[in-house]
């Protein structure tokens, strides 16, 4: 995690956002939504942008942000992304309806451990996944997904750190310690996994970037 100075610094040299994304920020910030914080979805854009993908599946949509984000890396990118809140859902709905990319951003409403299965039944294939809806159900998301991986495939887990309680769970308030507890869980068992090769990034809240191991 940076310092504040740092931070700061980091932030005021990214590159600004559209006037459609700054609104959709602020209108998260006011209303409370958990979209990525600004260094965050960079890095996130700079993983779509190294690893080209042409596919993308996305779990958790909220109001669509990081979805708009990425589409942003290249017009050749689809992505389907899924949403459980009807109220979140019809958000990102609009604002992609704005954007311009509904014909490349296919938003799907349900909860992800009904709507995977279904995805991989229709021999649905992605290059890259980005994992950020329940926390508590990481690891059935990840194994669901891994089914529908290409071979060069990526994985990307947001919020892996949680706050910074995942390294003291013991700290963590009452509310949040079984939470941080499965969270840590999850790290541990994505980095002992051996057909995949982990990194866990000290960046926004934690993300931990999965690709297959050589064989």
């Amino acid at each position: 995690m940076l310092n504040k100075v740092v931070e700061k610094y980091v932030i005021d040299s990214l590159y600004e956002s559209t006037e459609q994304l700054a609104r959709m920020e602020q209108y998260a910030k006011e209303h409370r939504i958990p979209i990525m914080d600004p260094i965050g979805i960079q890095c996130l854009k700079q993983l779509v942008n190294i690893h080209q993908p042409n596919r993308i599946l996305e779990i958790g949509t909220a109001i669509g942000y990081s979805a708009l984000q990425m589409a942003q890396v290249s017009n050749s990118i689809e992505i389907t992304t899924i949403e459980r809140d009807r109220a979140r859902y019809e958000e990102a709905l609009d604002y992609i309806k704005e954007s311009g990319e509904a014909k490349r951003i296919n938003v799907q409403f349900g909860d992800a451990l009904d709507l995977l299965p279904q995805l991989q039944k229709n021999d649905e294939l992605f290059d890259f996944v980005f994992i950020d809806a329940a926390k508590g159900s990481y690891t059935t998301f990840f194994e669901q997904s891994v089914a529908m991986l290409t071979d060069q495939g990526v994985i990307v887990s947001d919020n892996v750190l949680f706050r910074g309680y995942v390294a003291h769970v013991e700290d963590a308030p009452k509310r949040y310690k079984k939470l941080a507890e499965k969270i840590r869980e999850y790290n541990e068992w994505l980095m002992n996994r051996k057909d995949f090769q982990t990194v866990i990034l000290p960046i926004g809240d934690g993300i931990a970037v999965s690709v297959r191991k050589s064989t």
